[in-house]
């Protein structure tokens, strides 16, 4: 199994259109790179998946040379998981319309949402045929002969955007993905409300992709960038989470959905220490894992 990072930012990108933080003044000045919108796609030899899509999906697949079509307008993208309804997890479907269609897995609760709230299976299903998977809590799915994945619910308590009739299970999930051929596991959860259910996903697991947003849950009020807490939006901050990826026994932890008020993402910066001497990676767009 081959993982690679599409996107390792919260929603925005790094630099957002419309911020002057630390991290985006810097990322404008060359001093860190840029980051595209939290997306993952997850491969078994010359096939591939995407987890999530972007609003900067088709800057993505520019960059990723396993995910070009091998002919003309033939890609080896065959499906798209999405672990909820976000935005800035599933705007990049209505780019992906020129195809000759699109497969997308995803929950009763985030179908709910796309049909009910933003529309945007029944947009895309006006340009193209559009065939969805239903995920189901707990329950393997085969991808190829050899990849399979579950999905696991993260709740996260917050009030739902778009009310609908969807369920409320399933409505933020991260996925457990399994290689039988070499018994590889990794586990992508870019929304973590609860440690308690990513506790219960991770055992065995040979690498976590995990909710980075922010470092401090304070961390917009005190910049002065918004007037909710990481917890408020659904995410459990690094300075609460960090001992508990210790926890976990996972052997290798990357820090993914960096949102850019984090100072883990500025060179120097003491939270970034506290990262690294915590054993913890912080993932990048373009970074890669075989399992």
């Amino acid at each position: 199994m081959k993982v690679r990072v599409l996107g390792s930012s919260a929603g925005g990108g790094l630099p957002q259109w419309n911020c002057s933080c630390a991290g985006c003044t810097a990322a404008r000045a060359g001093l860190v790179e840029p980051r595209t919108q939290s997306s993952i796609a997850v491969g078994d030899e010359d096939r591939w998946f995407l987890v999530n899509a972007s609003p900067d999906v088709r800057q993505q697949l520019t960059a990723a040379v396993d995910l070009h079509p091998g002919s003309t307008r033939r890609s080896p993208v065959e499906a798209i998981l999405l672990t909820d309804a976000e935005i800035d997890h599933t705007l990049g479907l209505l780019i992906l319309r020129e195809g000759s269609g699109v497969t997308v897995h995803a929950t009763a609760a985030s179908e709910a949402v796309l049909r009910e709230g933003t529309g945007f299976l029944t947009t895309l299903e006006a340009y193209c045929p559009v065939e969805v998977v239903p995920v189901a809590i707990g329950v393997e799915h085969a991808l190829t002969d050899d990849l399979t994945y579950s999905a696991f619910d993260l709740p996260t308590g917050k009030t739902p955007r778009f009310p609908t009739s969807g369920p409320e299970e399933g409505r933020v999930v991260g996925y457990r993905f399994h290689d039988r051929r070499t018994g590889g596991v990794v586990v992508y959860a870019p929304g973590v409300a609860d440690l308690a259910p990513l506790r219960a996903a991770c055992g065995g697991a040979d690498v976590l992709l995990v909710d980075g947003t922010c470092f401090h849950d304070d961390e917009l009020v005190r910049l002065g960038l918004g007037r909710k807490t990481a917890a408020d939006m659904g995410h459990v901050a690094l300075e609460r989470s960090l001992d508990a990826f210790a926890d976990l026994g996972v052997p290798r932890v990357v820090l993914v959905h960096v949102n850019n008020s984090n100072p883990i993402l500025l060179p120097g910066a003491a939270e970034g220490l506290v990262v690294g001497k915590a054993g913890v990676e912080i993932g990048t767009d373009g970074t890669e894992i075989s399992a």
